[in-house]
C-alpha cells in the first residue's frame, strides 16, 4: 500500500511541473485507516506547499494520520513556513517520504527535524521515480543550470526537413499535441534565430484553458529576429494590452544576443516585447555556456529545444543537453538535413550516448527519450 500512496503523491506533484520554479514539484497526501483524507500539490513558487494543503484537506483528522510525501518535507523559512511545523502541528504520527531534498537548506535537516519533533519517519518507497520527475530542480541544485532536453521530429530515415527545407508536418497530431504537453512542463521553449527567420514558430503553449503557459527563448548572435516575429507578440487579436515585455498569455519571451551586436536592432526588440539579454561571444556566436549559466542564476531550471541541427549540436558538443526526445514518423524522404549537425566526432567510439529511458507510440509515430551519457 505505501507505494500506492506513493504513487498518487507523484501523480499530484506532476500537476505543478513547469510552474513551481525555481521550487520542485511536490505531492502528497494523508493517509488514515487505509483511506486517503487529504491531498495536495505545490502549484506555484510562493504558494502553499503540498503537505499544507493535503493537511488542511484532511483536517483534524489528520491527529495520528500518515503523510506521504514526493520530496522530504522542508524545515526552513522560505517564501512559506517549513512544512515540518505544519506536519507536527498537525499531529501526524507516519511520514514517508520518497527522496532526500537536495537543497542545502533541508539536506536531511527536514527528516532530523520531524524525528526530533516525535514523528516516525521513512525515506522512500519510489526514490528514482520521484529524483526522475524533478531533475530539472536536482540539477539546478548541484550545478547551477538549467535541465536542458532536445526535442526533435523525423522521419524514418532522419530527415527534419526537405531539402527546401520545409518539415509541416512530419508527425501527426498525437505526436504535435505531445510536444505542447511537453512545453506546459518547462519554463522556456528555446530555437535559435534560423529556425524564427526559417518558420516563425509562436513559441507558445495551446492546450486550451488552464494550461501552464511557457516562456520562449531565441538565441540570436547579431540580433536579426524581425521585431514582427510571432514570438514577440505582446497581444493577439481581440486581446487586451499586457505589460510591457509580456506576451498575450503573460510570459516572456526572451532573445539571447553577443554583447556586440547592433545596438539600433536591439532596441526594435525591446520595443517590439522582447526581454534581450547580451551574452558573451564564443567563436563569433553566443556563448550558450555563458547563457544557460545566466538563466540557471535567473532561477531557470527547465528549458525545452526545439531548435534547428545547429543549435542541437551545439548544446551537445559543450554538454548542456541532458536528454533527447525524438518523435519519429513512418515516413521516407530520402533528401534533407538530419536532426543533429556536426558533433566534431573523429572516431566511432567517441560518438555521443544516450541511455535510453522511455519509447512509446503516439499516433502513429514513435516516441523515444533518452539521458544523454556524461563523457567524462
Amino acid at each position: 500500500m505505501h507505494r500506492s500512496y506513493m504513487r498518487r503523491a507523484l501523480t499530484l506533484a506532476a500537476m505543478g511541473l513547469g510552474r513551481t520554479a525555481p521550487n520542485p514539484a511536490v505531492g502528497a497526501v494523508v493517509v488514515k485507516d487505509t483511506k486517503i483524507i487529504g491531498e495536495g500539490y505545490h502549484s506555484a513558487a510562493g504558494q502553499p506547499h503540498a503537505e499544507v494543503l493535503a493537511l488542511q484537506e484532511a483536517g483534524d483528522a489528520a491527529r495520528g494520520a500518515d503523510i506521504y510525501v514526493t520530496l522530504e518535507p522542508c524545515c526552513h523559512h522560505g517564501r512559506t513556513p517549513p512544512c515540518t511545523e505544519a506536519v507536527v502541528a498537525a499531529g501526524i504520527r507516519r511520514v514517508f517520504y520518497a527522496c532526500e531534498d537536495p537543497n542545502p537548506q533541508v539536506a536531511g535537516g527536514g527528516h532530523s527535524a520531524l524525528v526530533a519533533a516525535g514523528c516516525e519517519v521513512f525515506q522512500g518507497p519510489l526514490g528514482n521515480s520521484a529524483k526522475q520527475l524533478n531533475r530539472a530542480y536536482f540539477k539546478h541544485k548541484a550545478t547551477g543550470l538549467p535541465y536542458v532536453t532536445l526535442k526533435m521530429a523525423m522521419t524514418l530515415d532522419g530527415r527534419v526537413a526537405m531539402a527546401d527545407g520545409s518539415s509541416q508536418w512530419i508527425t501527426g497530431p498525437e505526436a504535435r499535441r505531445a510536444v505542447h504537453e511537453m512545453r506546459s512542463q518547462v519554463q522556456l521553449v528555446m530555437v535559435g534565430v534560423g529556425t524564427v527567420l526559417a518558420d516563425d514558430p509562436s513559441l507558445t503553449t495551446r492546450l486550451g484553458e488552464g494550461c501552464h503557459c511557457s516562456g520562449a527563448l531565441i538565441v540570436d548572435s547579431s540580433a536579426r529576429t524581425p521585431p514582427t516575429a510571432k514570438a514577440l507578440s505582446r497581444t493577439r487579436a481581440g486581446s487586451p494590452s499586457h505589460a510591457e515585455g509580456q506576451r498575450a498569455d503573460g510570459t516572456e519571451c526572451l532573445v539571447a544576443c553577443c554583447e556586440g551586436a547592433d545596438a539600433g536592432r536591439i532596441e526594435a526588440l525591446r520595443q517590439a516585447g522582447a526581454k534581450v539579454l547580451t551574452v558573451p561571444e564564443k567563436d563569433g556566436r553566443v556563448d550558450l555556456g555563458a547563457l544557460m549559466r545566466q538563466l540557471g542564476a535567473s532561477d531557470v531550471i527547465s528549458i525545452l529545444c526545439e531548435g534547428g541541427p545547429t543549435l542541437a549540436a551545439a548544446l551537445i558538443r559543450e554538454a548542456l543537453a541532458d536528454e533527447v526526445v525524438f518523435f519519429v514518423a513512418p515516413k521516407l524522404l530520402g533528401q534533407g538535413p538530419g536532426p543533429v549537425a556536426d558533433l566534431e566526432i573523429g572516431e566511432l567510439a567517441d560518438a555521443a550516448r544516450l541511455e535510453i529511458v522511455e519509447t512509446r507510440r503516439v499516433g502513429p509515430d514513435l516516441m523515444i527519450r533518452g539521458r544523454i551519457c556524461s563523457q567524462d
